[in-house]
């Protein structure tokens, strides 16, 4: 008996430590992740190329077994009917908007959507296409993330500066309502770093634009050089919270980048970030995608990974280097 309780025992230790930890990577696929924290729930979303899909839960670190929701799926013969990318999903203005990039079929066609649900929770409801999201030049445009500011809405994204694909640079511009750019784009950034310019096939890469906020400044995390290869990396702009966010000259760019391949744990290809607090508010962490291997480049090899991160005494976010996969971290604390 004694024998039989000890086993119960270690069993329900085990047990109880496993339910702390976790291991990356969160699923086996999915680029560009995006979440949002809203009451007591992550909602989260990945690119999937042909819709729209939602993953709700209490704990990110537990995505393989989260309720999934399709949520749109756009008509055929369309503008925006394929090659649905880089989804990010936000409440604004007691609203959820979902926007994308998408295209008929031809990349250069590529530009900015949003669809509109006023249900509390974004996995019910009905979803409204609200239409393009574009400023006066309407050109080729992905990666749409949201900055809300001193009661302004701002859109940022990496776009093309003409017709044709040489160079993708970080624009920002602002908002009349959630569906309305309303002034002129503003150039933030283009790749000048020799980091930031790894392609091979002569076309350079700033996109995935991501906001996050401490103390005093607002920090623009971006991705830079090709997806396709192993380079693919985190860099930094950043700008007071007064600062005049549609002057470029606000924002300062960091000289060297902030997450990059790790070889030795073999992440490769880290990028396409968001953010997330702990379930608790104590706890900052970055949500990424990477590759496991070498030149596994811009398919469905990359896949969703956290890691908690901290700040530097001068206020700017410290990633830390890639975590390897399969070692087991403890949970964002506060999670149950």
């Amino acid at each position: 008996m004694k024998k039989i309780i000890a086993l119960l025992l270690l069993h329900i230790i085990v047990t109880h430590v496993h339910a702390q930890t976790f291991t990356n990577p969160l699923m086996p696929s999915g680029a560009d992740p995006w979440n949002i924290y809203k009451d007591g729930y992550y909602y989260y979303t990945q690119t999937t190329g042909r819709n729209l899909t939602i993953w709700k839960t209490k704990d990110l670190t537990e995505l393989g077994s989260a309720q999934k929701t399709v949520v749109w799926t756009p008509p055929a013969g369309t503008s925006y009917s394929k090659e649905l990318w880089a989804p990010e999903l936000h409440f604004l203005q007691g609203k959820w908007y979902m926007y994308f990039a998408a295209d008929d079929g031809v990349n250069d066609h590529h530009r900015m959507y949003v669809i509109e649900n006023p249900s509390a929770d974004p996995t019910q409801g009905a979803w409204t296409f609200k239409g393009a999201v574009s400023d006066a030049t309407n050109k080729w445009a992905i990666d749409a993330t949201i900055l809300e500011q001193k009661g302004k809405m701002f859109m940022l994204w990496s776009g093309w500066e003409g017709d044709k694909n040489g160079m993708q640079s970080i624009y920002i511009a602002q908002m009349s309502n959630p569906w309305t750019i309303s002034s002129k784009r503003v150039r933030l950034s283009s790749p000048t770093y020799s980091w930031e310019n790894n392609s091979g096939i002569g076309v350079l890469v700033n996109e995935g634009p991501e906001i996050i906020k401490h103390d005093n400044k607002i920090f623009l995390i971006y991705s830079a050089s090709g997806c396709w290869t192993d380079f693919y990396a985190l860099g930094m702009l950043s700008a007071s919270v007064n600062a005049d966010l549609l002057d470029s000259l606000s924002w300062k760019k960091s000289p060297q980048p902030l997450f990059s391949q790790n070889p030795e744990n073999k992440i490769y290809a880290p990028g396409h970030n968001s953010f997330f607090k702990s379930p608790d508010g104590k706890e900052d962490w970055i949500l990424y995608h990477a590759n496991a291997n070498p030149g596994d480049g811009c398919g469905g090899k990359r896949a969703p990974r956290a890691q908690k991160f901290t700040w530097n005494k001068d206020g700017t976010p410290n990633f830390g280097i890639p975590l390897k996969d399969g070692v087991a971290m403890q949970k964002p604390s506060g999670t149950k």
